[in-house]
Parts: structure tokens; C-alpha cells; sequence
């Protein structure tokens, strides 16, 4: 018998401006349906932390946005990560020296895959002053001085941009993620 592996998984496109709304204590119960274990939400944008008995991530995914296009009529992206992973992405910011505040400048943007290097080399680093962006594997790290509100470079330009699907989290949510998802 295979021990039950350990997710983070980041849905996309809930619970944002007032529209597909979905409640985080419902949608434990839903995902807890489909066998996952030790199901726990944070904060209302779509943080799940779960144990599988399976570790496909592909079928899991599937199954978790199948769930919750039936049960809540709203059809979010679901990004999986392991706590591991989180705890890489942390640790390789290359904004992290010199900031006093990480809150509110420092941002994750998870993406649906690996980006080619041709599409990385569209992204224009001026696009957006004095906002900084850094793609790490399937990761995108950002600097925005003035906060996420303010900035040009928003989840539609790099998901235009690089064809990929994407969601972003605060440094302090991803913080928490990684500690959530901690044995």
C-alpha cells in the first residue's frame, strides 16, 4: 500500500471581483468526496492543501475542476504543487534580499507548465516600471514595488504571452502554503 502523497493545489479564477463565488467550507467537503484526505482551505482565493492516495497529477487536477464545475457551476484551473516544490520556489526568489515588506511586493505566478524559451524571450521586462519579473522553471517571481494592483504585468499578459495557464499568490500566502502543507 502507497503512502498518501501531499498537494498544494492552486485554483484559478475563484472567488475574485464578486464572481465564481465558492465556499471554502463547501468546497472542502466536495474535494473530500472524491477521496481526498485532510482537506484544508485558506483564505477565500483557492488554496487547498490535501493528502491523495494517488500521486498522478494530471488525474487529479482533472478530477478536482471536474468536481467543481458540477457541484459549484464555476470552472477554475487547477495548478498542483508539492510541498517541496513550495518550499524550492521560496527559497530560489531572487527578490528576496534587501526587502523589508515581502507582502506586498513579492509575488508568485504559478504556471501551467514549463515555458518554452521562446516564448520567456517575448516577455518584455520593460513593460511595467519599476515592476521586476524573474521566469524560474514553471514559476514566475515578481517585484512589484507599487504593489499587484498597479502593475502591467498581469496574469492575462503572461498567459496571453507564454500560452500557458496561470494563478498568482502573495509571498506571505505562499509562506503559509508551505507551512500548511508541513507534516
Amino acid at each position: 500500500m502507497t503512502a498518501a502523497k501531499t498537494f498544494v493545489a492552486l485554483l484559478r479564477g475563484i472567488n475574485v471581483g464578486g464572481r465564481n463565488k465558492v465556499s471554502m467550507p463547501e468546497l472542502k467537503s466536495s474535494l473530500a468526496s472524491l477521496g481526498l484526505e485532510d482537506v484544508v482551505t485558506y483564505i477565500q482565493s483557492g488554496n487547498v492543501v490535501f493528502r491523495s492516495p494517488t500521486g498522478d497529477r494530471k488525474q487529479i487536477a482533472a478530477r478536482m475542476e471536474r468536481q467543481i464545475a458540477e457541484t459549484f457551476g464555476v470552472s477554475p484551473t487547477v495548478l498542483l504543487r508539492t510541498p517541496s516544490e513550495l518550499v524550492k520556489i521560496a527559497d530560489g526568489n531572487p527578490y528576496l534580499k534587501g526587502e523589508a515588506d515581502h507582502s506586498k511586493q513579492l509575488h508568485v505566478v504559478f504556471l501551467g507548465g514549463r515555458p518554452s524559451a521562446d516564448a520567456v524571450a517575448r516577455l518584455d521586462p520593460g513593460r511595467s516600471p519599476p515592476d521586476e519579473f524573474s521566469v524560474r522553471g514553471s514559476e514566475i517571481y515578481l517585484h512589484l514595488p507599487n504593489g499587484f494592483g498597479r502593475s502591467k504585468l498581469t496574469l492575462d499578459y503572461f498567459e496571453r504571452r507564454l500560452g500557458l495557464a496561470a494563478t498568482a499568490r502573495n509571498w506571505n500566502t505562499l509562506l503559509k502554503l508551505i507551512a500548511l502543507s508541513q507534516p
